[in-house]
């Protein structure tokens, strides 16, 4: 093996090699490993389509490495196993990043034409898409490329068709006129999940509607309504009281002038108005307001439309208004109302305000023809599957606020006025009559229509989210019957975030159970976001995005500062976030390769909790690399060439063989544990304890006295625990790391008597329980506790490591000596101690540094050791430079100017004077600890 680990020579070798030999796919891999797939249990994954419109990000890395990690670990278990990947189309995002790219060209979409533009967009998809495979495969995302499929190829084209007709001819999906949200930035409809409203400063303004017959009790002769949207008065068709209101249910049935409309338009009595809100009265406009238009069905008020779909004024409204601007007609209506003296009065407001959270403008409601689904049957059912347990969630809080979202659901808008997507299978006459079937011609042959007839097609396109809610099964060939759908459906679990169970989650469920009368996913695992260092969101106007490939390659400080950057049109974020690049990275990012990164992602995934993400952190998972790349250098100069025990001779394990065996058991029981629990976070904890903690710095240690001073039997046996552990440590480990655990298990295997073309396709370890010793574990507990005190002392007396210490045993007793005797060469040869000895009963210890285990006391005679006046004269000076630097750094952090810094600055000052604190009060005990020999 090579001195030094070098990642990225081992990934792209064997990246290269897992998927040209097939391994991925679960044919092939059932041919090598000789399994019987008609009895090996299948196990079956659907990736969430990344969207074709960039780059993956950290979130999708995390994800995918929690994905990958259980593909392998359900692999090795002999699973029949499939991770399936592909990408989805992202109907409006995709459109909008070819439109903006034309728009830098000055050309629209429309100067081209659907054809022409579409075109574009298919020439962006195989770039970005392409792109995103590569980062996969850089990743080493085990998934099968032969199954890869895109949302809008022909396969998944067709089963949203057969999606759209089955659900029209069921009487599930309906065309009507209906209120939606409707951006007009991008010219369509969205839905309510891709609204983002948020608390904004406003006006709240009061208008007086005159009477035309009629007055209140206290002899006023109008209304006052009060409303945050003054233009859209123009398509007011009532104002509502409550029935029960005795100031104004005398008037219900009465008539008001609507002012600038020349319109009277009736009092109505509703008990959606709250008598003790504001007047009491609110204006009902039916088309521009959702609660207004469930007002205006109970009481069947017209629909007056006054805005276009780019929310200017439009001919229904009075001729001076028409054209303009949806805020320009709000300051004119205002204006014109104050010169008829109809405005009572005008306050500051805080309200919500809906944005697209794509386009971020303003969205309307507006009345337009869409197709809908109607969602309250299929809700159900999706319910009743979370309640019996069909589908589990972890954590299972999500449960709840799942419920939650589906007993109030609403009837799903699905059609979008977009070009890039699926078009809608539906088809008009002249009349203005619609037809909906898969094809032109079926729709032609199934209602009689001759040639004659002249049809065109529906415009519109579909929610990504229609296409995407087919994602389990249309992926396996649905509405085939194939092969493939009958094994792996439904899939075992999806791995997804919390901001998308509504959007996509949900969806699934729904369709999975209405067209496979099943559910989709026997469980859903929850991830949270991951966040920068500090906590805060990942976004490029705060520049903390990370790529995960600049993590794994490294990248330079300029060319990270350059990448954060590009495309910031405002100089002072732009100087914000290089400033802010800097402080964090001022050495750029060292590479840390993929499995360090990956074990970060895993090690931090606690359930259901957001990641702070620190590259530091990564960094230290990449020394976790070299540790094991050191430890399978060693062992492999210890074992290679020589008698390991795999033939039969006679062995003889050691207490220290037969403890690492032992561990290695309960870790492998842990491991099986937290793979079922989701726990990855204590999966690595558990793999990285084992193999740094248990097998790297102690048993190595431990087995060098055998190596070196053993007999033949005790030799071979300890290199036979040196190399079965390892191999077994790679395979546990390999989900989780799986370039290195490859690498090293490639060159262990065949002395720890393992055959196979890769570590991936071996069986996962199982505990086996006769193995554990419980003896053994219990004598190295004890030899661990032994030597740590000894070191203990040397760190207290600063004592160099390799000088040997006299050492004096105090109060031992029989199993205490009977241990001595077994294990004294380990604790000679580790703690780099004479030949201890034990002080007779009543026997005075000299001046000696001591340590306790249990009843015992080991003691390290200073006499000889250290100069005791030169060590006093050294520690007060450490302590009078320590004093001076907590002294400045608790003046800094009571500094009132210091309260301005940046909390995480603010932060770094008082963890810093923590830590002075703590190394100020060492050194003090060490010096008394002296004062006293």
């Amino acid at each position: 093996m090579d001195k030094t680990f070098d990642p990225k020579s081992i990934e792209a070798r064997w990246c290269a090699a897992w998927e040209q030999n097939g391994w991925y796919t679960p044919e092939t891999v059932a041919s090598v490993r000789g399994l019987d797939r008609e009895q090996a249990p299948p196990y079956s994954i659907a990736i969430p389509p990344p969207n074709v419109t960039g780059t993956l990000h950290m979130g999708h890395a995390f994800q995918h490495a929690v994905m990958d990690a259980l593909t392998r670990y359900h692999r090795m278990r002999g699973c029949d196993t499939l991770w399936l990947p592909g990408t989805d189309h992202a109907g409006i995002a995709t459109q909008m990043v070819v439109e903006r790219q034309l728009a830098a060209q000055g050309i629209k979409r429309t100067d081209l034409g659907r054809e022409q533009f579409l075109e574009k967009v298919w020439e962006w998809k195989e770039y970005s898409g392409s792109t995103i495979t590569n980062q996969m495969r850089r990743m080493g995302n085990s998934v099968d490329w032969t199954r890869e499929r895109f949302t809008m190829d022909d396969g998944l084209s067709r089963a949203v068709t057969e999606e759209f007709v089955r659900l029209f001819e069921q009487k599930l999906i309906y065309r009507g006129k209906r209120l939606v949200n409707w951006d007009p930035v991008l010219l369509t409809a969205i839905s309510d999940l891709e609204v983002e409203s948020k608390e904004e400063n406003g006006k709240l303004w009061h208008f007086r509607y005159p009477l035309v017959d009629g007055k209140l009790t206290d002899g006023s002769g109008y209304l006052v309504v009060a409303t945050t949207r003054p233009e859209t008065m123009l398509g007011d068709t009532a104002v509502a009281v409550h029935p029960e209101d005795e100031r104004y249910r005398h008037l219900i049935g009465k008539t008001v002038t609507l002012p600038l409309c020349d319109r009277e338009i009736p009092v109505i009595g509703d008990d959606y108005v709250e008598r003790e809100f504001g007047t009491g009265v609110v204006k009902i406009t039916p088309a521009h307001d959702f609660n207004d238009y469930a007002v205006g069905q109970r009481h069947g008020l017209p629909l007056i439309n006054v805005f276009t779909p780019t929310a200017h004024i439009n001919d229904e409204a009075p001729a001076p208004y028409r054209g303009l601007d949806r805020f320009d007609a709000r300051t004119r209506v205002v204006e014109d109302l104050d010169k008829l003296g109809l405005v009572e009065k005008i306050q500051d407001h805080k309200l919500m305000v809906p944005r697209g959270d794509r386009s971020g403008v303003v969205l309307e409601p507006f009345l337009t023809d869409q197709w809908f689904v109607d969602m309250k049957g299929l809700a159900e059912r999706s319910l009743q599957s979370v309640r019996d347990g069909r589908t589990r969630f972890v954590p299972e809080n999500w449960i709840n606020t799942y419920e939650q979202w589906l007993g109030n659901i609403q009837d799903w808008c699905i059609s979008r006025n977009l070009w890039w997507g699926h078009r809608i299978p539906a088809w008009y006459d002249d009349a203005g009559h619609y037809y909906v079937g898969r094809s032109e011609a079926e729709v032609r042959e199934k209602h009689g229509l001759t040639a004659d007839t002249a049809l065109r097609q529906d415009e519109d396109s579909f929610d990504t989210w229609f296409s995407s809610a087919l994602w389990p099964f249309s992926t396996l060939g649905w509405p085939e019957a194939t092969d493939d759908l009958k094994r792996w459906y439904p899939t075992s679990v999806l791995v997804t975030g919390f901001d998308i169970i509504f959007f996509w989650v949900a969806r699934m469920s729904m369709m999975g159970l209405h067209f496979m009368d099943e559910v989709p996913f026997r469980e859903v695992y929850i991830t949270g976001l991951v966040r920068d260092a500090e906590g805060n969101k990942m976004s490029k106007s705060k520049g903390n995005i990370l790529d995960p490939l600049d993590l794994v390659d490294g990248i330079g400080l300029e060319d990270l500062v350059a990448k954060r950057t590009t495309g910031l049109m405002q100089p002072q974020m732009a100087a914000k976030i290089e400033a802010a690049t800097r402080r964090q990275f001022p050495d750029g990012i060292e590479p840390v390769g993929v499995d360090a990164l990956r074990f970060t992602f895993l090690a931090l995934a606690s359930t259901g909790r957001d990641i702070r993400f620190d590259a530091s952190r990564a960094s230290g998972y990449r020394n976790f690399c070299n540790k094991i790349w050191n430890a399978a250098r060693f062992v492999l100069m210890q074992c290679e060439g020589k008698d390991c025990g795999q033939h039969g001779e006679p062995v003889e394990l050691s207490v220290a063989d037969r403890w690492i065996i032992s561990t290695l058991q309960k870790v492998e029981a842990e491991a099986a544990e937290h793979f079922r629990t989701y726990r990855f976070d204590l999966l690595a904890q558990s793999l990285y304890q084992f193999i740094w903690n248990e097998y790297c710095d102690w048993y190595l240690e431990l087995s060098k006295p055998a190596l070196q001073q053993g007999g033949e039997a005790a030799q071979r046996g300890t290199r036979r625990t040196l190399v079965r552990v390892l191999e077994a440590a790679m395979r546990l480990l390999h989900p989780l790391m799986p370039f290195i655990t490859e690498e090293v298990w490639q060159r262990i295997a065949p002395l720890a008597g393992r055959k196979g073309p890769s570590v991936m396709l071996q069986d996962y370890p199982q505990s086996q329980a006769g193995k554990i010793d419980e003896a053994a574990e219990a004598d190295i507990d004890w030899l661990k506790r032994f030597i740590l005190g000894v070191r203990q002392i040397r760190g207290e007396m600063d004592i160099a490591p390799g000088k040997p210490l006299p050492l004096l045993l105090q109060n031992a007793d029989g199993q205490d000596l009977e241990r001595l005797k077994r294990l004294g060469a380990s604790i000679e040869f580790l703690a780099r101690v004479e030949p201890p000895r034990v002080l007779a009963d009543g026997e005075t210890a000299p001046q000696s540094a001591s340590a306790l285990l249990g009843a015992m006391t080991l003691l390290v005679p200073m006499a000889g050791l250290i100069d005791k006046d030169a060590e006093l004269a050294r520690l007060s000076r450490q302590i009078a430079k320590l004093e001076g630097d907590l002294a400045k750094t608790q003046a800094r952090v009571a500094n009132p100017n210091f309260g301005k810094a940046p909390e995480h600055v603010q932060q770094q000052a008082r963890d810093l004077a923590a830590r002075q604190a703590q190394d100020l009060a060492a050194l003090h005990a060490q010096h008394d600890r002296i004062q006293s020999l």
